[in-house]
């Protein structure tokens, strides 16, 4: 939700405090006039000699201290009002960071908050159990994919080698059963090794190195310029050196993805796929756009979820299992970056990636 930018809560107590230690000095001083003033009529009624100086003398020898007085109390509130706000709000911090680790898809952290139990402990304590629930669910349904997908993996191997025998046989004609037979066994079997990336993506298991995007982007590139070829699809790329740190072999499958998607949900004809690589102050971004059907913004909120189509494919080769933009939003997750999919005014969409980025050159 966006808000309008206001004063922190540190801030706010601040002020409290040194406006509630100001009122306090303001009031103790007037008191102490008032006292005052009281005593000398008192004495004089009570037809004492009071030694004491007249009203005039008695502001003019008083105000000075009592301004020096206001503020100093008014330094000192300022002060120990930020000190001590700082003190009382530093277990919030550290729940406000645990929340945005875990928003950025790592449950593993947790805040353990020290001390005695007071109602910052019990909120840390209550998200920490929170996050080893949530975590606990996502790796049992981790493991039932990898699983499953291992499981799969044996009879579709067996049933592909049983087809290709078939087919290989000379005295069997081959019929339009065993091509289509053929056909749904592959796709299976990419469903399958798709399972598989996205269920190891999410664990995060893989070495870090340092990588060029714009170098991953043109390897993406020639290696599907057969596809858009076929397609007649014209693929434009752009950019210059984008350096950031991650595993090349995901990302690689990221922008694979990507540009194959761009391909496949095109134009008929004179299609377009512009890919573009940028690097920032804070972030190294991967965009790509593609020619196409008019998308509402509610199909595309929802074509990162796995199975999901932004519109029917015409083609029948190529077809894919769904997983595609779901597989690339897990890997970009896994380097802490960003995936945001926007529809294109004339038709399309344009992908934008954003990860991390790094001051070093990519050797």
């Amino acid at each position: 939700m966006d808000r309008a930018s206001g004063l922190s809560v540190r801030l706010k107590l601040t002020f409290s405090y040194a406006g509630f230690l100001l009122l306090a000095g303001a009031v103790l001083l007037g008191a102490f006039a008032v006292f005052l003033g009281d005593y000398r009529e008192r004495a004089q009624d009570a037809g004492e000699v009071v030694i004491a100086p007249s009203g005039t003398e008695l502001l003019r020898d008083f105000a000075p201290a009592a301004i020096a007085a206001i503020v100093f109390l008014l330094v000192f509130g300022f002060v120990g009002g930020w000190i001590l706000a700082g003190r009382m709000l530093a277990p919030l911090t550290r729940i406000t960071d645990a929340t945005r680790t875990a928003a950025r898809g790592s449950l593993s952290h947790r805040i353990e908050l020290e001390g005695r139990q007071d109602e910052f402990r019990e909120l840390a304590d209550a998200f920490d159990g929170m996050l080893a629930r949530l975590e606990a669910h996502v790796a049992e349904q981790q493991r039932f994919a990898a699983n499953a997908s291992h499981e799969l993996r044996t009879p579709l191997a067996i049933t592909q080698t049983l087809l290709d025998v078939a087919r290989n046989d000379p005295s069997r004609e081959s019929s339009e059963l065993d091509e289509r037979l053929r056909v749904v066994n592959a796709r299976a079997i990419d469903l399958t090794e798709a399972l598989l990336m996205l269920s190891r993506t999410d664990q995060r298991s893989f070495a870090r190195d340092d990588v060029d995007l714009s170098l991953i982007a043109e390897e993406a590139t020639e290696t599907l310029i057969p596809l858009a070829e076929k397609h007649d699809v014209v693929i434009e790329t752009s950019g210059d050196i984008t350096p950031t740190v991650g595993s090349h072999a995901l990302l690689l499958q990221l922008t694979t993805n990507l540009l194959h998607n761009a391909i496949v949900h095109n134009l008929p004809e004179h299609g377009t796929v512009q890919v573009s690589t940028a690097v920032g102050p804070e972030a190294a971004v991967l965009t790509v756009e593609n020619t196409g059907d008019k998308l509402g913004p509610h199909v595309v909120s929802t074509l990162t979820e796995p199975f999901q189509r932004g519109t029917e494919r015409i083609r029948s080769d190529h077809v894919g299992a769904g997983l595609g933009l779901a597989i690339a939003k897990s890997i970009t997750r896994a380097h802490d970056g960003t995936l945001s999919l926007s529809p294109r005014a004339d038709g399309g969409l344009c992908v934008t990636v954003r990860l991390p980025a790094t001051g070093r050159q990519v050797p």
